[in-house]
């Protein structure tokens, strides 16, 4: 099962990265270019918040079965275990939050101008903590 998890976790990253860059690239887009806000730009943002959900419950389960997670907590002074036992997990978990944020702020902006500002700004920074804490040398 752990094996399963693994490659689950590692090839819905990819999905979950394209689909978050894409929302990105379309909210910085339609904020400089001052588009009106469409069912599809929803959309988009909307897969990217699937997306993200999606690959933090696969680490998480993947978290409390792995030896490289709950189980390597007490080891801190390795930088390859702190990394995917504290730092991968608690950033990603940030991360998603502030995803989380920004499509729930959409639902009260009123004009297309804020509701691209806020997806552009907390898809934005979950973007840039999701690849901070990546597991290079894991993933590759």
């Amino acid at each position: 099962m752990y094996n399963i998890l693994q490659k689950a976790h590692s090839g819905w990253a990819y999905i979950a990265l394209l689909v978050l860059v894409i929302a990105v690239v379309n909210a910085i887009i339609g904020m400089s270019s001052k588009k009106e806000f469409t069912p599809k730009d929803r959309k988009i943002a909307l897969f990217g918040l699937i997306g993200t959900h999606v690959q933090l419950m696969f680490g998480l389960i993947l978290y409390f079965v792995s030896p490289l997670g709950l189980a390597s907590l007490g080891q801190m002074s390795d930088k390859a275990l702190r990394l995917t036992s504290l730092e991968h997990p608690l950033v990603n978990i940030i991360a998603v939050t502030l995803i989380t944020i920004g499509w729930s702020k959409h639902k009260k902006a009123t004009t297309s101008e804020s509701k691209f500002k806020g997806f552009a700004i907390f898809y934005g920074l979950g973007l840039v903590l999701i690849l901070s804490r990546i597991p290079w040398s894991l993933w590759f």
